[in-house]
């Protein structure tokens, strides 16, 4: 069938956007289209720079005969500032506040509309790291975790506080609460993640980090390398921090249970954009 270059422009745009990081051949495209490979490498730089101007992302090409053309999601700095300025807003609510000076995070993180971006900020920021897998802890981060792998078009790996009959067989790991100074136990289904892998850690909320440092622990097990270190809300009034090298969004100040108020600013983000 033979489309119009509007036709083209559109469904190529939308095909791009649905299939991130993947190595696209050209005669996919004229194949598709019944088209020269010049008019669709036409079509191309009218895409890439409309992606690159509305801060969308951007057309990789990789020449030879195994090449072809990737997208590869970007966000722009100003979008990125308006979502991390929502992410403070909604969190500050005092409302959020539960028993104990906890936050009530589970709207945000049930959020489809806010956890895509987040997910989005996330590939952004780490677009240029070799990754083959995004990992988590149960539960709240599982949510944000996809979000980002579906950018990055890698799989994601969750780790679990107890075994499941359906994970078969696990390697697990002790670890010290950074927070609590707990002993607390982590594990990972062994045919989840190949050996060897570069895995990037997402968590939802970092104290002194002793739930990422218990990840980074059980990686080792796999002899797998930390790729990088994503942290929605870390929490600023920490004598003794267990990860140094992490990106976090928000940053939690101070919380006052008596007064009920929720302090928070940008997280580090802005160093890594």
């Amino acid at each position: 069938m033979k489309f119009r270059r509007s036709g083209r422009l559109i469904d190529m745009t939308n095909y791009f956007i649905q299939n991130p990081q993947r190595l696209i051949p050209l005669t996919y495209f004229a194949d598709k289209y019944n088209s020269a490979k010049s008019s669709i490498s036409e079509d191309m730089a009218i895409i890439k720079q409309t992606f690159e101007q509305q801060g969308i992302g951007t057309l990789v090409t990789l020449p030879g005969a195994a090449g072809g053309v990737k997208f590869m999601p970007k966000m722009s700095n100003e979008e990125a500032s308006q979502l991390v300025e929502e992410l403070c807003g909604m969190i500050e609510k005092p409302e959020r506040l539960l028993p104990g000076g906890y936050l009530y995070l589970t709207d945000i993180l049930g959020d489809p509309r806010v956890v895509n971006k987040i997910g989005r900020l996330y590939a952004s920021l780490f677009a240029n790291r070799k990754i083959d897998v995004v990992m988590t802890v149960a539960t709240k981060g599982i949510p944000v975790a996809y979000a980002v792998a579906q950018y990055l078009d890698v799989p994601v790996v969750v780790v679990r506080r107890d075994s499941k009959v359906t994970e078969g067989s696990t390697v697990s790991i002790n670890y010290v609460s950074g927070s609590s100074k707990r002993i607390q136990t982590m594990l990972l289904a062994k045919r989840s993640l190949a050996v060897g892998s570069n895995v990037l850690i997402i968590d939802d909320f970092m104290k002194a980090g002793g739930t990422v440092n218990g990840m980074i622990s059980l990686l080792e097990e796999f002899d797998a390398t930390v790729a990088g270190i994503g942290v929605l809300v870390e929490s600023e009034d920490i004598e003794e921090r267990l990860v140094d090298e992490y990106i976090s969004l928000v940053q939690l100040k101070d919380v006052n249970i008596k007064e009920k108020h929720i302090s928070v600013q940008e997280g580090n983000y802005l160093k890594y954009i």
